[in-house]
């Protein structure tokens, strides 16, 4: 069902184009944004007309918050937009079976974060396999940070990186010190990342300006982009188009 064998020390890519994911991230069945993954910033539009803004795009992800937060989960909207786009979805993956569930919903990729420092996430990738999964490395003051960003482990993102090589397919990495602040983002930090790994890298987390956009493309990096998309702060034409190049 999910394919067999594991890929997850493939190289990276030369071959692969870096990307654009716009994002959307889900509560009580709404779009929303939040500021440092606790304060709710702005609601969007229903999910389908997100999604369907977004035509055109790769790759969508979708952020499950009420499953990340364990207060229940938006299943029928995962599988709405998933059956209708290419998504990367996220959001309280920290068992086997919720990622074996959301791969069933239409999920290209799952997103785990804070199982993938746990004794269940070699069960995840065993039932799932490397190649379907992204790890989420969320940095704060240098530091990864998981339980939603409120418990911080003694390791870095980029020592990170190689601990997981060969476990995932790649990695989404979180400038958690700007997430959602609309200030910029560090562009060393992620420098730094690209360096340390070969395999996939999506940058997250203060993404403003199109420089900003650019200079990660550059660096093949895929960018994902809340905030400055429903803010008006970025174009989705503008985003297309660096996406298209």
């Amino acid at each position: 069902m999910f394919g067999a064998g594991k890929v997850c020390g493939a190289t990276m890519s030369e071959s692969r184009k870096s990307i654009v994911v716009p994002c959307i991230d889900i509560q009580d069945g709404k779009v929303v944004q939040l500021v440092q993954g606790r304060t709710k910033a702005l609601e969007g539009p229903d999910p389908l007309e997100m999604l369907e803004r977004f035509a055109g795009f790769e790759e969508i992800q979708v952020i499950d918050l009420d499953a990340a937060m364990g207060v229940g989960d938006n299943a029928p909207i995962i599988e709405m937009l998933a059956s209708r786009a290419k998504c990367r979805v996220g959001g309280g993956v920290r068992t086997p079976e919720r990622a074996a569930q959301l791969l069933d919903l239409g999920a290209h990729r799952v997103i785990v974060g804070t199982a993938a420092f746990t004794p269940a996430y070699s069960k995840i990738v065993e039932r799932v396999k490397a190649q379907n999964i992204l790890v989420a490395l969320d940095s704060l003051a240098g530091k990864v940070v998981v339980d939603g960003w409120t418990t911080t482990l003694n390791t870095t993102a980029q020592e990170s990186l190689a601990q997981f090589s060969q476990l995932c397919s790649g990695f989404l990495c979180t400038y958690v010190d700007k997430e959602g602040m609309m200030q910029g983002t560090d562009l060393g930090w992620f420098a730094r990342l690209r360096a340390a790994t070969n395999l996939e890298i999506t940058a997250a987390g203060g993404v403003t300006t199109l420089d900003d956009v650019r200079a990660l493309l550059a660096m093949n990096i895929d960018v994902a982009i809340g905030m400055a998309i429903y803010t008006g702060g970025l174009s989705l034409a503008e985003l297309l188009i660096l996406s298209s190049k």
